[in-house]
């Protein structure tokens, strides 16, 4: 079982890096005041789920607790607006009902 106290995994710079050169992103609304990856950012204070990511390149890298559902259905909603894009990195779980209400047959 994997764990960390607060579900937060910062992502690695160059794993980053490499996305970032083909997304271009420019919203990580999954940040904190020292793991932003983008210029505009969202922090548990703002709420990303809360916020509107419309017109933006959204790099997501969200809390892996027992709110990850609910950030898979935001980036599924959000991904559907005009000139938006989102990036999602979660872990790989085929068995999830999110991953069959939002990913199978539905993301890139």
């Amino acid at each position: 079982m994997f764990s960390n106290i607060n579900n937060a995994w910062c992502t690695p710079q160059d794993f980053f890096d490499k996305l970032n050169k083909e997304f271009d992103f420019n919203l990580d609304p999954c940040a904190t005041e020292k793991s932003a990856k983008c210029m505009k950012y969202f922090t548990a204070t703002e709420d990303g789920l809360k916020q509107d990511w419309g017109g933006y390149r959204v790099f997501v890298n969200p809390p892996y607790g027992r709110q990850i559902g609910k950030w898979v259905k935001k980036c599924y909603e959000e991904g559907q607006k005009q000139n938006t894009l989102v990036v999602l990195l979660i872990p790989s779980r085929t068995d999830t009902r999110y991953f069959h209400d939002y990913i199978l047959n539905k993301a890139e």
